[in-house]
């Protein structure tokens, strides 16, 4: 339950259009609420403004229906991440008013209009084609968060001069997220463009020594762009919740 759910509820009973003992019972499980696979933080939307995101990997499509089922009454949007076609049909049949975003593999169910909170937008880049999809995962999760998102996608080193087609909405932005495999430099080429955050995605995309993305990782942690910053490897989710924070109002 979000800050401004919480006092609407409040407000209501003080206005005595809820009675007390409903409004009760909407706060049983307001801290946290044991379903017995999982513990649900209702209360995480007012400790840090934004609620618990279901992490899909490893879950059951019951299961991420079944959290998500209890969370939609308190929460205005509720994402999974890391759900496969599959299990995102499965859930769709249940909650059939979410959305599904295939190259994000990232389900969002919007409860009610989403707050627009960022002071500017959010530009995300990828290195590559390939990289597009923990992009994708980053731009779905700032949207979410209510922040304004815009994408370039294949605007790597190879042909760096693509990249310089867009030099004004990267002047402009606020914040951007960069997603890059193979060697990773992407993001160092972009900070060095700009005097606004830079969040560094490395990306598991690459031949036998990027191993794994472990390259563009260690390459992005070396940046001498003082205004770069890197999150775990193929982490789309963390870079755009991390913008979100920076962005907002």
């Amino acid at each position: 339950m979000d800050k401004q759910s919480l006092l609407s509820l409040l407000q209501s009973v003080a206005a005595g259009d809820i009675p007390a003992a409903e409004a009760a019972g909407r706060l049983q499980h307001l801290a946290v609420e044991d379903i017995g696979f999982a513990n649900i933080d209702h209360h995480r939307s007012l400790r840090k403004g934004f609620p618990e995101v279901i992490f899909g990997e490893g879950k059951s499509a019951a299961q991420i229906a079944a959290i998500m089922g209890r969370m939609r009454p308190q929460e205005r949007v509720v994402l999974a991440t890391r759900v496969d076609p599959q299990k995102a049909q499965a859930v769709l049949a249940i909650h059939p008013d979410a959305a599904y975003h295939p190259e994000a593999r990232m389900l969002v169910l919007e409860t009610g209009p989403l707050e627009v909170r960022g002071r500017g937008t959010i530009l995300v880049l990828s290195a590559g084609t390939s990289d597009i999809p923990v992009a994708e995962e980053a731009a779905v999760t700032a949207r979410a968060m209510g922040h304004r998102v815009e994408t370039i996608f294949d605007v790597g080193v190879a042909g760096i001069h693509r990249l310089f087609h867009h030099r004004e909405k990267i002047e402009t932005a606020a914040v951007l997220i960069v997603a890059a495999g193979m060697e990773g430099a992407l993001p160092s080429v972009v900070a060095g463009l700009v005097s606004r955050p830079v969040i560094a995605v490395p990306t598991s995309i690459g031949y036998g020594v990027s191993l794994g993305g472990l390259t563009a990782l260690f390459a992005m942690l070396n940046s001498c762009s003082s205004n770069v910053a890197v999150v775990n490897i193929d982490n789309g989710f963390g870079a755009g919740y991390m913008a979100a924070m920076i962005n907002r109002e």
